[in-house]
């Protein structure tokens, strides 16, 4: 068998569920799991797949036996909720790491650090991908582990408290796989020829390594049925000064992983990557300024026009510019299972902060659209730090905002004719926009591109 495939594991309910392995050619094989018994052949290669009709929720362990001439049983087997969470070191930041950690400065987050003490739900599932290994068959069977003790120790924190928020809201068990490498950048997660099949990077080279990593810790895993995928990746690329492309990158990362898994509108949800002292760190290939950390986040926010993706927002969850790796894990875990539970599970949950739509000029006024900004009227002039604003030169000064009704009306006596507003576009954005307890994602109102970034 696979190592995706062992005792312990959560298979994806209401999907058809791939079974698949390895034997001599021709040999007979047979699989029995939840009242289901399928049969197959191996081919001349040794290679054999079944495909078990769509299994039920079940929180009741159960045995799966896989028949050959040997025979193999795999135990302790749920069926409910299966995700795969990818990126660079902020994804794949360990468990242990939260016994070690300071207090947190925003008490209001709390701070789980004897998480690992308390974690008992053997419902809640993980798997750890070792990228040298995740190819091979396995003759252990044990590579799915329940989430607690050492295979938790050495978990990514985003992915458990993730899985942690879904499993208790929806009451059913939970699988979560990571895969993640520390310091890579986008294209390792990336197959080359599917760089090839976008039009943006036709007639160019792509660097880094294109398939580093996908083949040997992405593809393998595509077999195996999931519900989606969440991705905390960016601060390499964001290093490289990287905007528009970067939004390219993640649209074919998106489509590639998508069609690997053979579900065109499979959840994507992504984390906005932290603020950082990105203008105080020295590079040989680029000029880093203030700016290269929001025009990164622009890029980001691109992606928010293909469809089944969002985006959460980070820019309250560092406590030091210096800090490349921001303590916060939990409530990114957090704040990603409210955007699955809103998005995917239709919960009734509030799980995105205000997102700017369009803007309309009136007076000396510039009246802003939100989605996700409840109906609200601000009881003075000066409520919301964080913007600014700018007339036809160009040149931002701080601006007063107030709300009204689900708008935000920005202005500044300085500024008779406005044209642009921006919000928290800095790498130390201090700005106070929340509803539904959740940040606004930083933006600026003339985009440019808005007109550059084709999604099809």
């Amino acid at each position: 068998m696979p190592q995706i495939l062992s005792s312990n594991m959560v298979l994806q309910r209401d999907k058809p569920a791939n079974i698949w392995g390895f034997a001599s050619p021709d040999e007979k094989v047979e699989i029995t799991f939840a009242g289901q018994k399928k049969q197959t052949i191996a081919d001349k290669n040794g290679n054999w797949s079944v495909v078990l009709t769509p299994l039920k929720t079940s929180a009741t362990p159960q045995t799966m036996t896989i028949s050959g001439t040997n025979k193999i049983e795999l135990t302790n087997i749920l069926v409910g909720e299966v995700w795969v969470c990818s990126g660079q070191s902020n994804m794949e930041y360990q468990m242990r790491k939260l016994a070690k950690i300071p207090k947190p400065k925003n008490e209001k987050l709390g701070f789980p650090a004897d998480e690992l003490e308390k974690a008992k739900n053997t419902h809640i599932r993980i798997f750890l991908v070792n990228r040298k290994q995740l190819a091979k068959p396995d003759s252990v069977h044990k590579s799915w582990a329940v989430a607690q003790d050492s295979a938790l120790k050495a978990f990514s924190a985003v992915g458990y408290f993730f899985a942690k928020e879904v499993q208790e809201k929806l009451g059913i068990p939970v699988g979560i796989i990571s895969s993640s490498v520390s310091g890579s950048a986008i294209e390792p997660w990336i197959a080359p020829e599917a760089f090839a099949q976008e039009s943006y990077f036709k007639n160019t080279k792509v660097g880094n390594d294109p398939g580093k990593f996908y083949t040997p810790m992405i593809e393998p895993l595509s077999k195996f049925k999931i519900r989606g995928f969440l991705w905390y990746q960016g601060e390499t690329n964001c290093f490289l000064n990287e905007d528009i492309n970067y939004a390219y990158k993640m649209k074919t990362l998106i489509n590639l992983w998508r069609k690997a898994w053979g579900e065109q509108d499979l959840p994507f949800y992504y984390v906005q990557i932290a603020p950082f002292d990105y203008s105080k760190q020295k590079s040989d290939k680029v000029t880093l300024t203030a700016e290269t950390q929001p025009k990164f986040w622009e890029a980001q926010q691109q992606i928010l026009r293909l469809p089944n993706t969002g985006m959460i927002s980070t820019n309250d969850l560092n406590d030091n510019g210096g800090d490349l790796h921001p303590t916060y894990k939990w409530e990114v875990g957090r704040r990603l299972a409210l955007m699955a539970l809103g998005k995917t599970y239709q919960q009734k949950t509030a799980f995105s902060g205000p997102i700017y739509q369009k803007k309309r000029i009136y007076l000396q006024n510039v009246i802003l659209s939100f989605n996700h900004l409840n109906y609200n009227v601000s009881r003075n002039f000066d409520e919301f730090t964080g913007f600014e604003i700018a007339g036809k030169d160009g040149k931002f000064i701080k601006a007063q905002a107030f709300q009204k009704g689900t708008d935000i009306v920005v202005s500044s006596k300085e500024i008779k004719h406005p044209k642009s507003v921006r919000y928290n576009w800095t790498e130390n954005p201090t700005g106070n926009l929340y509803s539904n307890g959740l940040p606004a994602l930083p933006f600026r109102t003339d985009n440019p591109l808005t007109n550059q970034f084709k999604t099809n």
